[in-house]
């Protein structure tokens, strides 16, 4: 039976341990300013823009809500970013995604300011981390699931690691922050999608398998590797009259079954989604200090 690992326990060590670190600037003029944009009515994102505007609350991080309606233009978010690019008072700026229109996302995360782009999204902090440059700020997601693999004490170097989805948000980050040349990294990365060719072959060689396509259960026992490592970075609303809401949440991992096989495991919910609010928070703190320092 795989051992559960708890992204909510490991991210109230993170949230201890910046609160800690925070104490340290409580003499300061300023607090750490955290701008979270929302562009549309999307239900779940604005679960998620509750969740992280309480929690940066409770950490003492100042939060700017700026709702936008579905209808807004490009140039109208864009002026959005760019006002908040422009104020001294807010050190991270996070457009909430998905976006209305998913083929602006690239265009709208870049024009926002490299020293403020808490989400890592734009063109220059993924080149960053690209080269290995430690000064910029990792995607909240895949920089959460590495910390969530690091936790297991499983040597991650030598490593062979599968990832099912190849985004901007989670796959392609992952695979470069796994394929980072040092001890604490090395691994070997394979990327799995909807045009690869014998899938199942391909993952049942994986010692670390991260599931990130927003398919619900795809990953089966019988794709798994006895003693392999699985993240469930998926998270889907499956029909469910049994629950009060009528649905539940399921990831793209198989749980009950693939327990049985993998030696460690990410349950949905409370797998990857704190630990991703937990990067968040340590990202907005780090731009906090790289722009009054």
């Amino acid at each position: 039976m795989a051992e559960t690992i708890d992204g909510r326990k490991l991210a109230r060590k993170i949230f201890l341990n910046l609160h800690l670190e925070m104490q340290q600037y409580r003499q300061h003029s300023c607090v750490p300013g955290l701008a979270l944009v929302h562009v549309g009515k999307h239900p779940e994102s604005q679960i998620y823009l509750r969740q992280k505007q309480k929690i940066a609350e409770e950490l003492g991080i100042r939060v700017q809500l700026e709702h936008l309606s579905e209808q807004t233009n490009v140039e109208k978010i864009v002026d959005v970013i760019d006002r908040l690019n422009r104020d001294a008072m807010i050190h991270g700026i996070l457009v909430q995604s998905p976006l209305p229109n998913r083929s602006q996302e690239s265009e709208i995360f870049n024009h926002v300011a490299a020293e403020k782009d808490v989400d890592g999204f734009s063109a220059v902090n993924l080149g960053k981390l690209c080269q290995g440059d430690a000064s910029g700020f990792w995607p909240c997601t895949p920089s959460g699931v590495y910390h969530m693999i690091q936790s297991t004490g499983i040597p991650i170097e030598g490593k062979r690691v599968v990832v099912l989805g190849r985004s901007l948000i989670v796959g392609k980050p992952m695979g470069l922050i796994l394929m980072q040349n040092h001890s604490n990294a090395n691994a070997t990365v394979t990327f799995c999608h909807s045009k690869t060719r014998d899938m199942v072959d391909i993952m049942r060689q994986a010692d670390i398998v991260i599931a990130a396509i927003g398919s619900p259960a795809f990953v089966k026992a019988s794709m798994v590797k006895p003693g392999a490592c699985v993240i469930d970075v998926g998270i889907t609303r499956v029909p469910d009259p049994s629950k009060r809401l009528g649905y539940r949440l399921q990831g793209d991992v198989d749980f009950e079954a693939v327990s049985q096989v993998a030696d460690f495991i990410t349950p949905v919910p409370g797998g990857v989604g704190p630990m991703t609010i937990a990067m968040l928070m340590q990202n907005t703190f780090k731009a906090y200090q790289q722009q009054i320092e």
